[in-house]
């Protein structure tokens, strides 16, 4: 994203119309770093781009001094998008992505930023916990317990598949720190296949931040 294409249009909210209008794009040569412009902006206010390229986050202020703008200068912004695909055994089976996680972060080479790991799939969840056999026993128990396979339901064949994915989300976001992923001691990032038969899934894991 270079700031010589398509700087956020920026509108101003309700209660500004009258004093502030859309600010335009603005096209300079050259530069090809990125940059954010927050709400808020009167047109009236010329940017100190300038100042805003030297890393610090320019404020623009009104008669009143309202901060009523925000510049933030992204050098080295990055996103990747890395999926992948793998088979599952069946019913409430647990397969552990940490690694494969960690390995998209350095592949990125992003140091500071977020992680967001998505399922697409309608009986597949994401969770963090730690990977013991005993807590893992216990989850299972917990899904059989609380929806229960032998049900009458309206949706044929695997109802309670769909239920338990709906318990639990399809997606985790963990954040990046000095590029290593900030997980818990004893977090690992699992999913969880709910469905009941065997099944080619696919993970998508976006990796956005500072390199």
């Amino acid at each position: 994203m270079g700031i010589g294409e398509d700087i956020i249009r920026v509108q101003a909210e309700e209660a500004y119309k009258k004093r502030f209008e859309s600010f335009d794009p603005l096209s300079i040569a050259g530069d090809k770093r990125a940059i954010r412009i927050h709400e808020k902006l009167p047109c009236s206010m010329w940017l100190d781009l300038e100042e805003a390229f030297q890393g610090r986050q320019t404020h623009r202020r009104d008669n009143n001094d309202e901060m009523v703008g925000v510049i933030t200068v992204m050098s080295g912004f990055k996103i990747l998008n890395v999926s992948f695909e793998f088979s599952t055994k069946g019913e409430i089976e647990f397969i552990d992505l940490t690694d494969k996680l960690q390995e998209a972060v350095a592949k990125s080479g992003v140091k500071n930023g977020l992680a967001h790991v998505f399922a697409p799939h309608a009986t597949g969840v994401i969770i963090l916990t730690e990977n013991e056999h005993g807590l893992l026993g216990d989850i299972k128990t917990f899904l059989e317990q609380v929806i229960p396979r032998n049900q009458k339901y309206g949706h044929a064949s695997n109802a309670h598949a769909h239920l338990r994915s709906i318990l639990l989300p399809p997606d985790k976001t963990v954040p990046i720190l000095n590029g290593r992923t900030e997980l818990g001691t004893w977090q690992s990032l699992m999913f969880v296949e709910t469905d009941v038969h065997p099944r080619r899934r696919t993970v998508i894991i976006q990796v956005i931040g500072e390199q």
